[in-house]
């Protein structure tokens, strides 16, 4: 399932689209509630955050050809640094779906926007999940 992110009013994506696998219990074509097809691409990101966070904690030798591909972006980083950002996913899955039903971001499944946490929805493999943050005017 591939997920992209959008803000109205900006061109570029917020972050480059990813993937996630479709939940293991519904099938291809499977139904679920949108508050739990939210959640399992949050724990998801969570646990791929930590995942990173694990893998820069290290110092690690570079090749030649990675030192040479990161001299036009102007900084060599071996990583090897102490990150200390502690997730805890129960609580980022409660933002995510405090945030959705306060308005502040809308989600399109294939193209068709969901109102709803408890919507049951239909994914595939293929599908393409968009989270659209929107931006508030000011006196609004």
């Amino acid at each position: 399932m591939k997920i992209t992110t959008r803000a109205l009013g900006r061109r570029k994506p917020l972050m480059d689209d990813f993937g996630v696998p479709p939940p293991t219990d519904v099938g291809d074509g499977g139904e679920l509630r949108l508050r739990d097809l939210i959640e399992h691409v949050v724990r998801h990101e969570v646990q791929q955050f930590q995942e990173r966070q694990r893998a820069q904690r290290y110092d690690r030798v570079l090749t030649a050809a990675e030192i040479k591909s990161a001299i036009p972006r102007g900084k060599i980083d071996p990583a090897g640094k102490d990150f200390d950002q502690r997730v805890v996913a129960d609580e980022a899955v409660q933002n995510a779906l405090l945030a959705f039903s306060d308005g502040l971001y809308l989600v399109l499944i294939d193209d068709v926007e969901q109102r709803d946490l408890d919507t049951s929805v239909y994914i595939t493999p293929e599908s393409t999940l968009v989270f659209l943050r929107l931006v508030f005017l000011a006196g609004a």
